[in-house]
């Protein structure tokens, strides 16, 4: 499901830093964060506010800070929103790597056979919001009204629920 265009692009939703407060738990203070999709560092400058040390990378710096193919030298966990175009090269990626990760996506991300399997192989927990979040859209200045549901989808963080995934054969 493509977002509509009167949002702008798709991969340019600027998350609130109130976003962050459910996950905060499960992020020991002495970590550090990499937030590989920085976009208008809303994220990683409330980590920061927080006491974290904070990584940050995006595809907006260049190429050489693509999360396909850059690594800091240092990390304990990756958070991020993810660019909406781009959550299943971002899963593997991240899968990839081993690290904990907490990335902000659709509901809609359970929807496709391949994550499932990625969620399948290596585990997923997830987060999920009592209401929906409002991001920052390319079209607007202030925040958007929201028209999808997201959660933080997270792996080594031990958030102690796992959810399970079955296959039908029809």
């Amino acid at each position: 499901m493509k977002p509509p265009l009167k949002q702008g692009n798709p991969n340019d939703f600027q998350t609130p830093p109130e976003a962050l407060k459910p996950l905060l738990p499960y992020l020991p203070k002495d970590w550090t964060i990499w937030e590989c999709a920085c976009g208008k560092m809303y994220l990683a400058d409330e980590f920061k506010r927080l006491g974290y040390d904070v990584e940050v990378s995006d595809t907006l710096y260049g190429e050489e800070q693509d999360f396909m193919t850059y690594k800091p030298a240092q990390w304990d966990c990756i958070v991020t929103n993810p660019p909406f175009s781009y959550k299943q090269e971002f899963l593997q990626r991240a899968y990839e790597l081993g690290t904990p990760f907490a990335f902000l996506l659709p509901l809609t991300t359970f929807e496709t056979a391949k994550r499932q399997e990625l969620f399948d192989r290596y585990g997923v927990e997830v987060i999920f919001f009592d209401k929906r979040i409002n991001f920052e859209t390319p079209n607007k200045v202030e925040k958007s009204s929201s028209w999808f549901a997201t959660a933080w989808f997270t792996y080594g963080l031990n958030i102690g629920k796992q959810l399970s995934f079955a296959k039908l054969e029809l």
